[in-house]
């Protein structure tokens, strides 16, 4: 079997993900992961799948594009790498990073530029923009893996200038401590 990488994006519209799983089972592949979400009014899903061996991706994804193209969704599929690894969990240490402010060009890039400087993987983003100068209209909420070796103080009060000199708020918390306050 073969795993494969497939992303969907395409206007939004109710039925999207079950036309696409119900391709999936018709060419006999497994899905394993799905990650989905709608940005404005624009659908976009990633999905991760095993494949049967008497398909190749090229079929896939024709099959794909040709029953998606009538609700208007693009298809792109990829063979799927697999990576032998180490365990990561002992390497690293999960936080998030939430800022919130008004609005303006370059604050995901501010962020993420001192995220990168230091070595940790954003493994989750969300920003909501909804314009205006209202902080609470305006948040970024990052999750990301920073490894132990790095200086947490020292990250933290980096993340704290530059957001700072971005007139954001900023919030870095271990990633359990943030799910245990906004558990609901």
């Amino acid at each position: 079997m073969n795993k494969a990488i497939i992303s969907v994006m395409g206007r939004d519209r109710p039925g999207i993900i079950a036309a696409v799983c119900k391709i999936l089972f018709e060419n006999d592949c497994n899905i394993e992961n799905v990650s989905q979400t709608i940005l404005q009014s624009e659908f976009a899903g990633i999905f991760v799948v095993m494949m049967p061996q008497d398909i190749s991706l090229h079929d896939l994804q024709a099959c794909l594009k040709s029953q998606l193209s009538a609700i208007d969704q693009d298809v792109q599929i990829k063979q799927l790498q697999q990576q032998q690894t180490a365990s990561k969990s002992a390497e690293v240490e999960p936080f998030v990073i939430t800022t919130k402010g008004p609005d303006r060009k370059g604050l995901v890039a501010g962020i993420t530029e001192i995220i990168a400087r230091h070595g940790a993987n954003i493994t989750n983003l969300q920003a909501v923009f909804k314009g205006g100068d209202e902080p609470d209209n305006n948040i970024m909420i990052y999750e990301v893996d920073i490894p132990k070796i790095v200086d947490q103080q020292v990250f933290a009060a980096e993340l704290r200038q530059r957001a700072e000199a971005l007139m954001l708020d900023i919030s870095i918390q271990h990633r359990n401590i943030f799910e245990a306050i906004n558990r609901i």
